[in-house]
């Protein structure tokens, strides 16, 4: 039997002996991708959902902020982009009065190549673009608190500008349920004060924090919250398929258009299975999400709710960049066994921006073990970080078969995080 996982730009075709217990290829249920994008485009800007349409909106403003995601979201920046700025053009706002903000929330900055990349040449060239830089306080306006007392810091250039538009892909998040939508502010465009709350150790842990839940999810309720405090006028989401083409745009009330987005997408990539796996073997999408251990997190967590207690979790991701940044590695070589990191995070022993990564990892490896195929890593590396290595999916494959036994129940996920996966006891 064959499979294509996806990693990097080019996959990881593989082959595996049948077995009576394996539950199948599990992928989203596609819809079919928009026939001309450009077109359905054009017609949500003049057609929202429950909004004005953007020229209406953008008549009479002297200013505008288009915040788009970085480098790790495929979000298609140029499809969106050209038709945005020719509306606020034809109503009025020069181009020197728009900034094109980047979130990087706490990612690593754009490249000027990558920022080429991202929006294209000739908008690179004409227009104001800028990366956000969470832990640049000057760069920050306070627009309230959560929680009784948590400022609520965000970027100032965004909050002073008087159009705010948010562009983004709406696609299943670990603890935000899915992306899109308020999750452009925060994490995207918010100070790593803010952030520090958002991603707390209780926030993380919370059960409700996770792929494909809204209702009673702190994380998603925060960011509303938030939202509504810096501002929103518009927003221009997308949905994709596998192949990274787009199959819905949701574009219009920054609240209701998401959520519109997220009920569409949520009958397409729900994977509901009736037992508990033994094993599951799985991806982080494939390029660009695949970039480092950081954004790999995303795929273990997203397979391990369908694994049976001390089952393995079998995960090929690139890495091309390695575990991340500097400061993750660091957070990464403080793990001096997943129990102890987890106490010290929940006795607040320390705060290290990213660690909430390394506390979703730990979660789960206490849990499960993982295997890690990838080239970014040596074995040694991903050893140190309690992680397996392994150079031949095909052959732990055979081993997990071993393992667990010919009738091992196990399934192959190619697109990762892509597919939110549930067990049938464990939905109301």
């Amino acid at each position: 039997m064959k499979a294509i996982l996806k990693y990097g730009t080019d996959g990881l075709p593989i082959e595996f002996p049948e077995s009576s217990g394996f539950v199948g290829i599990l992928e989203p249920h596609e819809p079919e991708p928009l026939s001309d994008p450009k077109e359905h485009v054009a017609r949500s800007l003049q057609e929202p959902i429950c909004s004005p349409p953007l020229a209406e909106i953008a008549r009479g403003k002297k200013s505008a902020c288009i915040v788009v995601s970085d480098i790790t979201r495929p979000v298609p920046n140029q499809l969106l982009l050209l038709p945005i700025l020719e509306i606020l053009q034809e109503e009025g706002i020069p181009r020197s009065k728009i900034l094109i903000l980047i979130a990087t929330g706490m990612h690593r900055p754009a490249t000027e190549d990558e920022i080429v990349n991202l929006v294209g040449m000739e908008t690179a060239q004409s227009f104001r673009i800028m990366n956000h830089f969470a832990q640049r306080r000057d760069d920050m306006f306070e627009v309230g608190k959560v929680a009784d007392k948590i400022p609520v810091l965000v970027n100032r250039h965004y909050v002073n500008a008087e159009l705010k538009i948010l562009t983004g892909f709406i696609e299943p998040h670990l603890w935000a349920g899915y992306s899109g939508g308020r999750k452009s502010i925060l994490p995207g465009i918010s100070a790593i004060e803010t952030l520090k709350h958002m991603h707390s150790p209780e926030m993380v842990a919370h059960p409700k924090c996770k792929y494909g839940e809204l209702s009673g999810n702190p994380f998603h309720e925060a960011g509303l919250e938030v939202m509504a405090m810096a501002g929103a006028d518009f927003i221009v989401n997308v949905t994709l398929n596998t192949r990274k083409e787009v199959t819905g745009l949701f574009s219009g009330h920054p609240v209701t258009a998401h959520l519109q987005g997220c009920e569409f997408l949520s009958r397409h990539c729900l994977c509901e299975l009736a037992s508990p796996l033994d094993f599951i073997v799985t991806t982080n999408s494939g390029a660009p999400l695949d970039c480092n251990l950081y954004q790999t997190v995303k795929g273990i967590s997203g397979a391990a709710p369908v694994v049976k207690p001390r089952g393995d979790i079998l995960i090929a991701s690139r890495c091309q960049e390695g575990a991340g940044n500097p400061e993750y590695r660091e957070i990464l070589e403080m793990i001096d066994s997943p129990q102890m990191f987890l106490g010290r995070l929940m006795r607040k022993e320390f705060f290290f921006p990213d660690q909430w990564c390394a506390q979703e990892m730990c979660q789960i490896i206490m849990e499960h073990e993982v295997w890690l195929y990838t080239e970014g890593l040596t074995p040694a590396e991903v050893q140190r970080y309690h992680l397996h290595p392994t150079d031949d999916i095909e052959q732990s494959i055979r081993d997990q078969l071993k393992k667990h036994g010919p009738k091992a129940y196990w399934a192959i996920i190619p697109d990762g995080p892509m597919a939110i996966t549930k067990l049938l006891t464990s939905t109301g």
